[in-house]
């Protein structure tokens, strides 16, 4: 069985749409899941619509029509695997101990929130999983997602994946003719900025 596992989308703050790679892996998974920070109800509409089974909660940046649809914690055994999904886990420092504490019935849990990757195994067994966001890398050099595989009752092949950069469009060099027809004016050779 494999999973996509993603969060943070933030559409369409962060981005106008989900990157086309994760769009691709959503087709070969067998199972999506999102942690949250949707921001859109029109993601949660492709992803369900796209999806073969879709596992996903809300965060604290989605309103009332994602949460009226989102639980705040999901759970699912996916071919013997004890699934948890939660937006936010707290500071890094404990993380393992409190999560650990509040599922102790789970194998893994993922999580969102922090933009940030993360793959730690806290006493007692439990999978922490922290796909980062597709959408917005905050400090980080890359946008990231994650994909499994759950075989045997267990959770192998874990791999983050490195989304490439998005391109901005290059700015259009207007002419005489633009200005003359009330077309703004940008600086030969200038940026726009976003």
């Amino acid at each position: 069985m494999r999973l996509l596992l993603t969060s943070d989308t933030h559409l369409p703050e962060r981005a106008k749409e989900l990157p086309a790679e994760l769009l691709h892996e959503v087709e070969l998974a067998d199972v999506v899941v999102h942690a949250g920070d949707w921001v859109d109800t029109a993601t949660l509409d492709l992803l369900e619509a796209r999806a073969r089974r879709l596992i996903g909660v809300h965060g604290n940046n989605d309103g009332p029509d994602l949460r009226a649809r989102l639980p705040e914690t999901a759970r699912a055994e996916l071919d013997g695997v004890r699934l948890g999904v939660v937006h936010e886990t707290g500071p890094a420092a404990g993380r393992e101990r409190r999560c650990a504490e509040r599922f102790p019935d789970l194998d893994v849990l993922v999580f969102g929130h922090s933009h940030i990757p993360w793959d730690t195994t806290a006493p007692g067994g439990l999978r922490l999983l922290n796909p980062g966001s597709p959408t917005d890398r905050r400090r980080l050099p890359h946008c990231t997602y994650m994909t499994a595989e759950v075989r045997d009752g267990e959770l192998t092949g874990v791999e983050l994946h490195r989304l490439p950069p998005r391109r901005r469009p290059a700015a259009r060099r207007r002419g005489p003719s633009d200005r003359a027809a009330g077309a703004p004016f940008d600086p030969p050779g200038g940026e726009q900025q976003s």
